[in-house]
């Protein structure tokens, strides 16, 4: 019987009791750079529109954790060879596949630090835990980084049917209440399998991995990319932006973040996040709040607007179209920006600013989701008879959007 120190059952609110049995898993999760995704959510801006969408980072990665112990149980009771050291490199990949997140997730991506995705910083974050491990996180990072023999390994982790997205999907449609987002993860779960070499499923799961497909788009469209969502998690940027530009002028800013500060000031280097890691493992969405909390009583009206517009939820209207908006129709609600605040009319673009909102169900050019039938035939999901998901659903969506102020 193992020691109640190499095992540890956490009680999830979406799947119940989740296991951790082995000393390492409790070592990461334990960490200060782990335990900081307590402090960013899953979701940025959602729990404006959908209020219950408070969960973390933390409680995503025990949840895709919890799915590839699944996984990986399922394929080991069908035959499949996965030694220990194999089970233990995808858990822990799997944990800590999110861990190079900032503050906001993917709203503030490539704003606070340009050009650095979090996949980037998350194999930072794995190396410098990996030396203070002793090297145990070599076979994980080497399946992280799809460097692996075991293909079917790294697609588990990151794929169009991973474990990342089976949980983000049932965990966000849980707690934003939006049914449309449910998948049959379990039936999932139970149908996977490997051929030569590749993560597949059986036959029996086509349905379930179509609708699971469908459920993915619908959450895209109804939460994620929500207008008002979208509206939100824009403005911070724009926040950010205007700070930054402050920044620059040396105005005074007081964020009451160090490790913010000391982002908001840097110019581009490509080498900064290395050189800085420790700085950005500080940062969270905590740091974000209390600086706007108190940027929303700072002289430069621009700052202290945007700032205000969020504390308060008085948010920007914002409209989605397929087509570009006109700029004649830009240029107008600009002037209105400029004369309600006395702006110049670069200044007003922090009031009116447009984009593209962009979503594909299923990308056959990407990693694909691969059918094996009874008779040893593969077929992409795309392909099969009757298929839902054909090329018109692997077409990418895009809408066009526009935020402005309120009459």
């Amino acid at each position: 019987m193992p020691s109640s120190e190499t095992r540890k059952i956490i009680n999830d609110p979406v799947y119940g009791f989740i296991t951790l049995d082995h000393p390492l898993l409790l070592k990461i999760i334990a960490h200060p750079y782990y335990q900081r995704l307590r402090r960013i959510h899953q979701m940025a801006f959602a729990h404006l529109v959908y209020p219950g969408a408070v969960h973390t980072r933390l409680h995503h990665s025990l949840g895709a954790y919890h799915l590839m112990c699944n996984g990986l149980n399922e394929l080991k009771s069908k035959g499949f060879e996965i030694t220990a050291d194999e089970e233990l490199g995808a858990k822990v990949a799997i944990l800590l596949h999110d861990i190079g997140h900032g503050p906001f997730s993917h709203a503030l991506e490539n704003v606070l630090i340009k050009d650095v995705s979090h996949e980037a910083i998350s194999i930072l974050i794995m190396r410098v835990m990996n030396q203070e491990f002793d090297g145990q996180l070599e076979t994980a990072i080497n399946i992280f980084t799809n460097n692996y023999p075991k293909k079917f390994l790294h697609q588990l982790v990151s794929g169009q049917l991973d474990v990342d997205r089976m949980d983000y999907l049932t965990r966000d449609s849980f707690f934003t209440g939006v049914s449309e987002g449910v998948i049959g993860y379990d039936r999932i779960i139970k149908m996977l399998t490997v051929h030569d070499g590749e993560l597949m499923v059986e036959e029996k799961a086509i349905y379930s991995i179509e609708k699971f497909l469908v459920s993915r788009r619908l959450m895209y469209w109804q939460v994620y990319l929500h207008k008002t969502v979208l509206c939100a998690e824009k403005m911070l940027v724009k926040i950010i932006e205007r700070a930054k530009e402050l920044f620059s002028q040396n105005e005074e800013l007081v964020s009451g973040s160090n490790a913010l500060d000391f982002f908001l000031g840097i110019s581009f280097d490509e080498n900064i996040i290395e050189k800085k890691l420790a700085t950005f493992c500080q940062l969270d969405d905590f740091d974000i709040t209390y600086a706007i909390k108190n940027w929303a009583s700072h002289p430069d009206k621009i700052l202290s607007t945007l700032c205000r517009f969020i504390i308060d939820r008085q948010l920007l209207k914002a409209k989605l179209q397929p087509v570009p908006f006109s700029p004649a129709f830009i240029k107008e609600l600009r002037n209105d920006a400029r004369s309600r605040f006395d702006l110049t009319e670069e200044e007003a673009g922090y009031f009116v600013f447009t984009g593209q909102a962009m979503n594909t169900t299923y990308d056959p050019a990407d990693e694909r989701i691969n059918i094996l039938f009874k008779n040893g035939h593969v077929k992409d999901i795309s392909q099969v008879d009757n298929a839902l998901i054909h090329q018109t659903l692997s077409s990418p969506v895009k809408k066009f959007y526009i935020c402005y102020l309120r009459e």
